[in-house]
This record gives C-alpha cells, sequence and structure tokens, in this order.
C-alpha cells in the first residue's frame, strides 16, 4: 500500500482549473520531485493534500484514511507537514520558542516532551548556534532550516517540502540538499518536494512528476524525465524546445 495515494485531485477556483483530475502515489521513504513552470499547480496540490484547502473533486489517501477535506490541524496530526514557499515564522518569537510553537503537535504524535522535541530539531536543522535569536538576524538559508525545523517538529511521516533550495547561493543549496537526505534517512519519512533548482530536485528525487496547468504530463525517473519532449515543450515552448533539439 503506498503512503500517499491521490486520485483525480481536482482544485477549481471560479472558472481556473489549478489541479485537474491528479493521480498519484508515494511510496514510503521515498523522495517525489515535483515540477513544472509556474503556475502548473505545484503549491495548489501542496495545499489540498496538507488541507488548507478542500479538493474541488477527488480524494487523497494517507494510507488507509481518507483524508482530503479534513482540516490542516487534522491532516497534520494524521502525520503530513508541509514547508512554505514564503517563510513566514513568528517575529516576535527566537528560533526555538518558533519550533517549540510546532512541537506542541510533534509530541502528540511522538510522545516526546515539546521542548526536547523542539531542541532536537533544531540541531538537526544546523541551527543549535542561533537557537536564541530572533528570525529576523537570519539569512535566508538560515530562514528555509528554520522552517524545515518546524515542519519536522510536527512529527511527519510525510514531508511537504516547497521550494526549500530555491533562492540560496550553491553552496548553501548543497548543504541543504545533503540536509534532506540525511532527514529522510535519520527520521525514516517519506517526502515530496516542489524545486526550481534542477540539479538539486534531479539528484534527489527517486521519481519526478511534472505538472503543466495542473495536468500531470509525465512521471518517472529523473534520467528519463529530463529527455521527455513533453517536459522540455512545457519549461521552454514548442519554439525553444525544437532550437534545443527536443522533438517536436
Amino acid at each position: 500500500m503506498p503512503l500517499l495515494r491521490l486520485e483525480r485531485l481536482t482544485r477549481r477556483f471560479g472558472g481556473l482549473t489549478a489541479v485537474d483530475s491528479v493521480d498519484l502515489e508515494v511510496s514510503a521513504g521515498e523522495i517525489l520531485g515535483v515540477i513544472g513552470p509556474n503556475g502548473a499547480g505545484k503549491t495548489t496540490l501542496f495545499s489540498v493534500i496538507a488541507g488548507s484547502l478542500a479538493p474541488t473533486s477527488g480524494r487523497v489517501w494517507f494510507e488507509d484514511r481518507l483524508v482530503s477535506g479534513e482540516p490542516a490541524h487534522r491532516v497534520v496530526r494524521a502525520g503530513i507537514a508541509r514547508t512554505h514557499q514564503i517563510v513566514r515564522p513568528f517575529g516576535n518569537l527566537t528560533v526555538l520558542e518558533n519550533v517549540q510553537v510546532a512541537a506542541f503537535t510533534g509530541a502528540q504524535r511522538t510522545a516526546t516532551r515539546p521542548a526536547a522535541l523542539a531542541e532536537e530539531m533544531v540541531r538537526t536543522t544546523g541551527l543549535g548556534d542561533r537557537a536564541h535569536d530572533y528570525p529576523a538576524s537570519l539569512t535566508l538559508a538560515h530562514r528555509k532550516r528554520l522552517e524545515l525545523a518546524r515542519a519536522l517538529a510536527a512529527g511527519p511521516r510525510l514531508l511537504l517540502l516547497d521550494e526549500v533550495i530555491a533562492g540560496v547561493n550553491p553552496a548553501e543549496a548543497q548543504q541543504l540538499a545533503t540536509l534532506i537526505r540525511e532527514i529522510r534517512a535519520r527520521y525514516k519519512l517519506s517526502i515530496i518536494m516542489i524545486e526550481h533548482v534542477m540539479p538539486a530536485v534531479m539528484s534527489l528525487s527517486d521519481r519526478i512528476a511534472v505538472l503543466d496547468h495542473g495536468k500531470k504530463i509525465a512521471e518517472g525517473h529523473p534520467a528519463a524525465i529530463a529527455k521527455d519532449p513533453a517536459v522540455v515543450e512545457a519549461y521552454l515552448g514548442t519554439s525553444a524546445a525544437a532550437a534545443a533539439g527536443a522533438p517536436a
């Protein structure tokens, strides 16, 4: 049984179909990359999985539990946590206090004291020496680590990472990619990651799914996805794809 299963998942906003009949599965311990051009529906897909948005139609199964339509706090308690593309920590709380807020949910799942759980996640994400600093003093890369620490403190089995690596310099991107691998191994997590940094998503992912205008247009091993003509066209357009040598 897959850990997560999406069945014809659809989300509409008035006349706009942001996610269009998407079928997708994620296995235990797998990293699934989700890529696609801006506006493809990737973050909306995450929001429906995480319970921030209800689906217009279709279903989300987490193991044998139907979670589609459940509020976000119940989805988190079921074992799904996410990061957000725009990082918005509580500015009046320290790094450790920010993680402690999430740890109260994680402690319910893991039977670990919230304070101990928060301290562990701060250390795990490399923020131990910044634990008592406020978010305003952090670099973008450190704020992304804080966002990751907060999600981990919720005690997930499935982690949804929304552009955790995008926007940082190449050295920081490599460090974050290494951290994601370590977290997957240490906590036996499944991960779905939305990412525009192609070297990172190609090296980290076991499989990749590609969205375009809300539809899944390709799915498979990273090497096959990189050569898929439909994927090249979705990113570059027909004329550019032809110029790049991809079959039109």
